[in-house]
């Protein structure tokens, strides 16, 4: 008999509170980088009724009109006028940044490699923005190698985003969340669909249903996942007028599993948006994606999480780590030390591969930083999969069945 479970994700529109903030934040960044490629800037932002605060650390040169930005961003979401409890034009904006700090900036600038001589190339150059752990995750189960319940709740969301463009009656905040049942670890039919959308006090439940139901709905998920047994879910409490800042605080960097793999794959805990690319949080975590899509990619394995490790001023990890949950011809260890010598995971070099530098985080703050083939970044890419064969082939002896 196959084993069945249950496994769930959500994802939010631009609209909900905590994506505003992001989206504020990234947009910040991007303001910075468009004049300054080597600003260093930890923005994070907070949304309640009326008020938007934006807070953090930048050393820069660029000027930057952080309430025009903050006003531009909510007015682009949807909250613009009265009808949603926050309104771009009125809304107070605070601003309170500082300089990074002298004591971190000593240790980005200068790895310690290169303070003691022992930097393998220019890359090594720079350390690590603080420590910490991030992972990737990869599987076969969607054609971009990202778990199906992410996957689909993500398309829900964006298609929620876009319908509320055309339909009058719909509000910038709104939820998605998607069950799918599993048989024996691949996933077989959809179990729930839940949306949560923001509207009008005078729409009816029986509009709105119908309305996401075809439009929304049946619109993304494919006809086969859904059945007779599929429960779907539309605004379950009947009424989603107040929604946004006016009804729950907004805060950066409280939606980090909505923003990788659903919970699908392990988090280390550091937050995206409104990092510049030296914090080794948003840095290290597209690694860990682009290290685990090319294992999967090259059917290494079919499910692969990657782990890697950095220390506060250091640029090489100090620790690589490979899980491919049995799904490997290749032992965990090995693929461990493939990765070592196959990928420079040095926060320099990943810089440059991936060409971070850019103003190009304001798109990545909703719906996914992983998975994102639809904005061709460099982290979805599958281009190391020859020389990951070639290491392998040189490493025969060690592989085991």
């Amino acid at each position: 008999m196959k084993k069945s479970i249950l496994f769930t994700s959500e994802s939010v529109t631009e609209g909900h509170p905590d994506k505003l903030c992001d989206k504020i934040s990234d947009s910040i960044l991007d303001a910075y980088l468009k004049q300054d490629p080597y600003a260093r800037v930890a923005c994070e932002v907070s949304a309640t009724t009326g008020i938007v605060t934006v807070m953090g650390e930048v050393s820069s040169n660029a000027v930057v009109s952080i309430p025009e930005i903050v006003r531009a961003t909510v007015k682009e979401i949807g909250y613009e006028g009265e009808s949603y409890g926050f309104n771009a034009d009125t809304c107070a904006v605070i601003v309170s940044l500082d300089k990074q700090s002298e004591d971190i900036d000593i240790g980005v600038s200068q790895s310690i490699e290169m303070k003691q001589g022992e930097k393998r190339g220019t890359a090594d150059t720079i350390g690590a923005g603080d420590q910490g752990m991030m992972f990737g995750y990869a599987c076969e189960e969607t054609d971009t190698l990202m778990p199906a319940p992410i996957y689909y709740a993500h398309a829900l969301c964006k298609k929620l985003a876009e319908v509320r463009k055309h339909v009058s009656f719909l509000g910038p905040d709104g939820k998605s969340q998607v069950t799918f049942e599993y048989l024996d670890g691949i996933p077989n039919r959809i179990d729930t669909i839940v949306i949560s959308i923001q509207h009008l006090p005078e729409i009816s439940q029986e509009e709105l249903y119908h309305v996401i139901l075809e439009q929304v709905i049946y619109a993304v998920i494919p006809q086969e996942m859904i059945d007779k047994k599929t429960r779907i879910l539309i605004n379950p409490t009947g009424r989603f007028v107040k929604g946004g800042p006016s009804a729950d605080t907004g805060l950066t960097g409280r939606k980090i599993i909505v923003d990788t793999y659903g919970g699908m794959g392990r988090h280390g805990g550091g937050a995206f948006s409104g990092k510049d690319s030296t914090k080794v949080d948003r840095t290290g975590a597209y690694a860990a994606r682009y290290v685990a899509k090319n294992i999967v990619a090259a059917r290494l394995a079919k499910r692969c999480e990657v782990q890697i490790a950095y220390a506060i001023g250091v640029a090489q990890p100090v620790s690589v780590y490979v899980d491919t949950f049995g799904t490997s011809f290749v032992q965990d260890g090995v693929l461990s030390e493939m990765v070592r010598e196959v990928f420079d995971l040095s926060p320099g070099s990943l810089i440059a591969q991936f060409d971070l530098r850019k103003p190009i985080y304001k798109e990545l703050a909703a719906y996914g930083h992983m998975g994102r083939e639809d904005l061709h970044v460099p982290w979805e890419n599958t281009d190391r999969i020859d020389e990951m064969n070639e290491y392998l082939n040189r490493h025969r002896d060690t592989l085991s069945h």
